[in-house]
């Protein structure tokens, strides 16, 4: 039997954080695969906040939504500018 009068201690994993550019990997990916055009959904998804636009396969919705819309704009953002060599 514990010890009610002393204090228990509990070790809470933490959920992993997973970086914006793989959420928007996968999303894209799951999009592909689904046969919808991936930016036009993206984009819908940015706009309105709708999880519809994005398909559960592969659990890209529920990926999608543990990020804020405004990082996922900072990101492709930040590619776009990468990619163009502005930096």
């Amino acid at each position: 039997m514990q010890d009610k009068k002393n204090t228990q201690y509990f070790k809470v994993e933490k959920e992993q954080q997973i970086k914006v550019d793989d959420v928007l990997e996968v999303v894209y990916g799951a999009l592909r695969e689904k046969g919808y055009n991936p930016v036009n959904q993206i984009v819908g998804y940015i706009m309105s906040g709708d999880p519809t636009y994005v398909t559960s396969h592969n659990n890209a919705r529920s990926l999608i939504m543990k990020v804020e819309r405004d990082e996922l704009v900072e990101e492709i953002l930040r590619q776009y500018i990468k990619n163009n060599a502005w930096e």
